[in-house]
């Protein structure tokens, strides 16, 4: 009898010790993002957005009472380190979700790395329509816009206006060329008469726009298309007027409140449109909530990108909850 009460108790110890553990164990969120070289900027404020959802999310209990843990992880822009230590997170830490916000090519990578071992990625940013389009599976999942839908927004407006002559400049990757491609054939449809009058394809972290604003201006287009973001974007804008193009702009990011303080000339944005599905100006108490706990938090006020992290993780954990469990 003695010794069947000290068995009865080992276990009742060790399944204690197992509960407990398993309570105490974290829910790991991966934030892969360029957290250094030319648009670190981009990164960072994604990162921060996600960082505070998380803060917000853990003031109220977490996730089915367990903590939400991010982890930052330096993708460099690149899809070989992004999935290298992405791979090296899945095997020695267990971690099954990861997010970004920051370069299509590192989430096309993402994308199959997280269907080879079941887990899952979600984007807030990365837009490239080919992710939840042909390469689409259930290991992947996007709360941003696609390139087809703002490039189609930005082909109405182009239309509706009346241009007859567009110049395309963007990135030289999936992103960049799948944006040109849906614009260009949405305008077509739109207005066979619009001529498109060229088409620039440049590297990413282009450190001279000048040979591209000249072409722009001799090709005498009435208005430029660019899905650009980050410092591609702010040297374009930045080098434009002073080298005389009156052309506006039509683009993805021209709502980018730090450009366009970079920028720092209201003209080189003024009259131009842009296409995003989230800014910090929509109603709601919600969004109203977001920006004064973040200011509150952080002591600065939050920029767009840092809203469309935050939300994006708030769906996410949303979904875990109603799952109940981080299983994938």
């Amino acid at each position: 009898m003695r010794k069947f009460a000290t068995i009865c108790l080992a276990l009742a110890l060790g399944l204690g010790l197992a509960v407990g553990a398993q309570a105490a164990d974290t829910i790991k969120l991966a934030v892969m993002e360029p957290l250094s070289g030319n648009f670190k900027d981009i990164g960072d404020r994604y990162a921060e957005g996600v960082k505070f959802a998380a803060e917000v999310i853990n003031a109220k209990g977490g996730i089915n009472g367990r903590k939400l843990e991010v982890i930052l992880v330096d993708s460099e822009l690149n899809p070989a380190v992004a999935t290298r230590k992405a791979t090296k997170l899945i095997m020695q830490d267990n971690v099954r979700h990861f997010c970004g916000g920051t370069g299509s090519s590192v989430a096309g990578a993402m994308e199959a790395l997280n269907e080879k071992h079941n887990t899952l990625f979600f984007t807030y940013g990365m837009a490239a329509a080919s992710l939840t389009g042909d390469k689409c599976n259930r290991n992947f999942f996007r709360t941003c816009a696609s390139t087809d839908m703002q490039s189609y927004a930005l082909a109405n407006w182009v239309a509706q206006k009346g241009f007859k002559k567009v110049f395309c400049i963007a990135q030289d990757y999936s992103f960049g060329k799948e944006a040109v491609a849906a614009f260009t054939k949405k305008l077509k449809e739109l207005n066979p008469q619009v001529e498109i009058v060229g088409e620039v394809l440049h590297p990413l972290g282009t450190k001279d726009f000048a040979p591209y604003v000249s072409q722009i201006i001799s090709s005498g287009a009435e208005v430029v298309f660019t899905s650009n973001w980050g410092n591609d974007l702010t040297l374009l804008l930045k080098q434009a007027r002073p080298l005389g193009l009156k052309a506006k702009f039509a683009g993805y990011y021209l709502n980018d409140d730090l450009m366009i303080k970079a920028v720092a000339d209201d003209e080189a944005v003024i009259g131009s449109v842009s296409a995003e599905i989230y800014m910090l100006s929509i109603p709601g108490q919600a969004n109203a909530d977001f920006i004064a706990g973040f200011t509150q938090a952080n002591g600065f006020y939050p920029t767009w990108l840092r809203g469309k992290a935050y939300t994006a993780t708030m769906f996410w954990a949303e979904a875990v909850k109603k799952a109940g469990s981080d299983k994938v």
